[in-house]
């Protein structure tokens, strides 16, 4: 059975709360492909099993135009074809900065994701990286039920 929320964060502290939204505006606004940033989120929680986060960000994933193929096959991305140099080279860094213990962050990992990254675009998609770690946190800490987000009809 799983459990029920165990509180209301943004309630409990809005003001942490609007600086999380704080960084995902800067990243939504930083030129960085949608797409790309949708797979490196779903990854970053498939490898912490934030299951509210991999709900949230398969739908919005979805509600941009990214494939059911793409992302049943997220979870094994260097065995198919189905993404670009680009999008490799940003799924492998988020899998090294997610599992951070394990090699914090060798040169090879990062001359491979500089070679597809402007400075810019880089430092942007390693805070996209850390804002999703720290989201999945939030949310399994505080056992956010998964099921019920739904996408912006903004997009």
């Amino acid at each position: 059975m799983i459990p029920a929320s165990r509180l209301d964060y943004a309630k409990a502290s809005p003001e942490a709360v609007q600086a999380m939204y704080g960084l995902e505006r800067v990243i939504r606004n930083s030129g960085l492909d949608t797409t790309l940033l949708e797979l490196v989120k779903t990854r970053a929680s498939q490898l912490n099993g934030c299951a509210f986060c991999i709900d949230m960000h398969t739908k919005d994933a979805r509600a941009h135009g990214e494939t059911e193929q793409r992302l049943y096959g997220l979870s094994a991305w260097r065995e198919t074809p189905f993404y670009t140099e680009q999008e490799r080279a940003a799924l492998a860094w988020t899998e090294t900065l997610t599992n951070i213990q394990q090699g914090h962050a060798p040169d090879a990992a990062f001359e491979e994701v500089k070679q597809h990254f402007n400075e810019k675009d880089l430092t942007n998609l390693t805070i996209a990286i850390t804002t999703i770690n720290a989201w999945n946190r939030i949310a399994i800490g505080f056992r956010m039920e998964p099921g019920s987000y739904q996408p912006s009809s903004a997009h």
